[in-house]
């Protein structure tokens, strides 16, 4: 390629850039912004600064955990699931404000709502896991000692059974103060105008003693015994004009006594052992029962 000459013919000095071609556009130097070379194309510095998105999750999530932790607690029932979220809203919460503290973060007030809500809601829960703990120990008392109460109740009714079951010459003190007694069944020969003595028949007379050991005097309701034969069938009592029965009635002076005499009769088959049923009053205390054999 040859070298332009000036149009006033004289010769250029110095270097000359080889194939330049004077017509071309100028080239990019230094710092000069591109120009665009399309159609559109915009020019662009040379670097762009990068701006630090804001680090809000925690906080964010710090906030909504304790809201759940608080909310749980209040149901005292699911005091069990409020303790976790509330815990692990004080660790996003203290994660989140230091990310505050540091600028990573621009929501610092809510992460420390939610730090402070985590907190509550931990109180909440160890105060509804006491009051769980206590009311279920009282519930467990309470079952234990009704339990407790109605076994010991079984018991001393099972002790007041068997304390109202003796044997002939046995004494029973009744509620009342009245102490009776029943001696062992002597024969009885009934006379020929008995009534409900059947021939064949075992006759058994059975005395009954009542002292009054209270210092009032006190009625005698019920004076008749009831007696059982060996087999359990009730005997039959029998009233002749002997005038050696006694019905005890009226009532008994303090330190006093009184004394019926009355008289049975019981089948052969079963006239070896009989029980006899006692109360002074059948209204307000049970029978005394009194067993054992006639010879």
């Amino acid at each position: 390629m040859t070298t332009p000459v000036p149009p006033d013919g004289t010769t250029p000095t110095g270097p000359q850039p080889q194939d330049h071609d004077p017509w071309a556009p100028p080239t990019q130097t230094g710092d000069l912004p591109r120009l665009p070379s399309q159609p559109g194309d915009v020019p662009r510095p040379p670097y762009l600064m990068q701006t630090a998105q804001p680090r809000n999750g925690m906080g964010i999530t710090a906030l909504v955990l304790g809201l759940v932790g608080v909310v749980l607690g209040l149901f005292i029932i699911l005091f069990w699931m409020s303790w976790l979220p509330a815990l692990l809203a004080v660790i996003f919460g203290s994660v989140g404000l230091s990310h505050a503290r540091k600028g990573r973060a621009t929501n610092k007030a809510m992460a420390i709502s939610g730090l402070v809500l985590g907190a509550v809601g931990l109180l909440i829960a160890a105060g509804s896991a006491a009051f769980t703990v206590v009311a279920v120990k009282h519930v467990v008392d309470d079952a234990r000692a009704k339990a407790e109460e109605a076994t010991e109740a079984k018991e001393s009714a099972a002790a007041a059974e068997k304390a109202r079951h003796l044997s002939f010459g046995e004494p029973y003190t009744f509620g009342n103060g009245l102490k009776v007694t029943v001696s062992k069944p002597a024969p009885f020969t009934p006379d020929e105008f008995a009534n409900g003595h059947d021939k064949g028949n075992k006759a058994v007379q059975v005395t009954v003693t009542v002292v009054n050991t209270g210092t009032e005097r006190i009625e005698v309701e019920t004076g008749l015994p009831d007696v059982n034969d060996a087999d359990g069938a009730s005997a039959e009592l029998v009233i002749d004009g002997s005038g050696r029965q006694k019905v005890i009635t009226g009532y008994v002076l303090p330190g006093r006594k009184a004394v019926g005499k009355y008289a049975f009769s019981l089948p052969p088959d079963a006239a070896d052992r009989i029980e006899v049923e006692f109360s002074p009053d059948v209204a307000r205390w049970d029978d005394a029962y009194w067993s054992g054999p006639t010879r």
